[in-house]
């Protein structure tokens, strides 16, 4: 038998989200879309990380027309300016987003199920 170390490669650690970390983004951060669970079936579609040069206002009132569904604005002191959808509006939000030439395809995370 020799004295040397058992190597297992299987059991290296893998991160999922390395991918995502090391992206590169032209106009700086990302947008990030995600479905949050209320009670029951209902859930919230949470957008953030929009720029402050944009009129959230006014996407956001765009938004509740084109999806029909209700919406607010929560003012966060770390995070910023947050829409809140009814809804799962992901797929909706990312596809107009990207239509209006808001932001483009890899600028945009959609994260949940």
């Amino acid at each position: 038998m020799s004295n040397t170390p058992l190597e297992i490669s299987n059991l290296s650690t893998f991160d999922p989200f390395a991918d995502a970390a090391g992206a590169t983004v032209i106009s700086g951060e990302k947008v990030h879309l995600r479905c949050q669970q209320r009670n029951g079936r209902k859930c919230i579609t949470t957008v953030q990380g929009l720029s402050t040069d944009l009129e959230l206002k006014k996407i956001l009132r765009r938004f509740k027309k084109t999806f029909n569904c209700n919406g607010a604005m929560v003012n966060d002191k770390e995070l910023g300016d947050i829409l809140q959808l009814s809804g799962d509006q992901r797929e909706g939000v990312r596809k107009f987003l990207v239509d209006n030439e808001i932001y483009t395809n890899t600028e945009i995370t959609v994260h949940g199920f």
